[in-house]
C-alpha cells in the first residue's frame, strides 16, 4: 500500500477503502510504469 501511496502520491485514507485486489493491480500498474522509465533512461 505504501509503494502505492508514494508512486502515485495517493493519501493512504483514499486506499483504504480499495479491495486488496485493486490495491495489488494499482501496484502491478506501478511497477510496469516504473520499468518503462528505466528502460528509456538506460
Amino acid at each position: 500500500m505504501a509503494q502505492v501511496a508514494f508512486f502515485f502520491h495517493w493519501p493512504l485514507a483514499d486506499m483504504d477503502a480499495m479491495p486488496p485486489e485493486e490495491l495489488m493491480d494499482w501496484r502491478e500498474r506501478a511497477v510496469g510504469i516504473h520499468n518503462q522509465l528505466q528502460q528509456v533512461e538506460t
